[in-house]
């Protein structure tokens, strides 16, 4: 066969194997970067925890707070007396009666309250820090999903050219050009790249229903956008602080609750002052007038509470079980610091490895097209045959395939930098 009539062929072959592809494709809508990232703050599990526990730190404050708000309670105190008329549960027996009562001056409260604002600030932050793991995961599916698409398209171009390359060496068996051998090589070579495109299908599925359990799209609704992924600074750009970190700035808040709240609990031996009120309609059957010289039905008393503790040993351990968490919150503050920043710094040299690593792959990528277009040109001019332009395009997808999984970890090293100095929300969001 003569190759010209063969190159004829393959002209052919893949336009038409890229239309027989593209009605599937063209179900899915693009949807930016940016899209998928505010849908799955919205939608996924993560974020919706972090926000419960946002609200449970905010409302565990205000419970504390509430304390000096008087708390009224109504209802009754009926029952049969006999004898000297007894109490019913510390009340007297009452056909009605009224309690009023608030903390007026109560350290140990206060300083639970000064705990408190500080759990929600901690709370906040970790929210932040929840919400760029959200981030950093969409962001990273996305870029592998882009990663596998474009691959899917390259394999399947890749695809219609080797079956036609195996159906011209079967012609040239036939005719006695090339050996039994040669025919095995092609189909070789052709379920090696069923096999790449069975491998990239596939783990372009699993990715592709990941985001759509983050984002709530139909998996099969969405595919990516081409240049929505915004640049990605150098890691010599990234010079923040490990303090800025979110999880840092969390752990830290949270040390300074955890010392509040000792304080609180040894402030508890303070002096307390109680407000305290009650009003009770008080009945005729309950032999008050045997006891009592003067009665009356209407009964009232306003005033305050003074306490002053003087032994509890009880309060004693709890103050040490606080002082120890106190300590404890501390020393894991500073262990979240020391391990952020060595992260980062870690994530800086990788990010300078892997841009050292994607540079080597560009060139490699470029001279094995180079090579292949030489190949080309050497098929049209009758000088080089159909196994020169195989293996040159073999060699050109090994190196893209290569050079796509470099700029994935590329990629993730740098998106993971971001978080860790705190700056991935602004970069994905554009936030500023």
């Amino acid at each position: 066969m003569k190759l010209k009539s063969w190159m004829g062929r393959v002209r052919w072959a893949v336009p038409a194997a890229i239309i027989l592809w593209l009605p599937t494709s063209l179900l899915a809508e693009p949807v930016p970067l940016k899209r998928m990232v505010e849908l799955a703050l919205t939608h996924a599990t993560t974020s919706a925890i972090a926000a419960a526990d946002e609200q449970h730190a905010s409302a565990a404050y205000r419970e504390l707070h509430n304390n000096y708000i008087p708390q009224i309670t109504a209802g009754a105190g009926l029952g049969y007396s006999y004898g000297f008329p007894l109490s019913l549960e510390g009340a007297a027996p009452s056909l009605f009666n009224v309690t009023a009562q608030s903390a007026l001056f109560s350290p140990g409260l206060s300083g639970f309250l000064k705990a408190a604002r500080v759990d929600t600030t901690a709370a906040s932050l970790k929210s932040k820090d929840q919400r760029n793991q959200v981030i950093q995961d969409v962001v990273i599916s996305y870029a592998e999903l882009q990663k596998w698409e474009q691959r899917l398209l390259r394999l399947r171009e890749t695809e219609a050219e080797s079956q036609t390359m195996q159906a011209a060496v079967a012609q040239r068996i036939k005719e006695g050009v090339d050996s039994e051998m040669e025919g095995t090589k092609a189909r070789l070579s052709s379920a090696r790249i069923k096999l790449r495109i069975a491998e990239a299908q596939g783990s372009a599925d699993v990715v592709r229903e990941h985001l759509s359990k983050l984002t709530g799209l139909a998996a099969s609704g969405f595919e990516t956008e081409n240049d929505s992924l915004p640049a990605l600074p150098a890691a010599a750009e990234n010079t923040s602080s490990p303090d800025s970190n979110p999880a840092v700035q969390s752990a830290q808040e949270h040390a300074r609750a955890q010392y509040l709240r000792a304080q609180a609990e040894h402030r508890a031996w303070w002096p307390t002052v109680d407000f305290a009120a009650q009003y009770a309609l008080l009945s005729t059957y309950n032999n008050y007038d045997q006891f009592y010289k003067t009665f009356q039905q209407n009964n009232g008393t306003v005033g305050l509470s003074i306490r002053f503790p003087f032994f509890n040993a009880s309060q004693r351990s709890r103050a040490q079980v606080a002082d120890a968490d106190a300590l404890k919150a501390s020393k894991q503050a500073e262990a979240a610091r020391n391990q952020v920043s060595e992260e980062t710094l870690r994530l800086q040299r990788t990010v300078t490895q892997m841009q050292a690593a994607h540079e080597v792959a560009e060139l490699e990528y470029e001279i094995s097209q180079k090579t292949l277009e030489s190949v080309q040109t050497r098929i049209d001019a009758g000088s080089a045959n159909l196994h020169d332009l195989d293996d040159a395009r073999s060699q050109a997808s090994e190196r893209f395939i290569t050079l796509q999984d470099i700029t994935l970890e590329l990629e993730r090293s740098q998106i993971g930098l971001l978080r860790s100095t705190g700056d991935l929300e602004k970069w994905a969001l554009g936030s500023h």
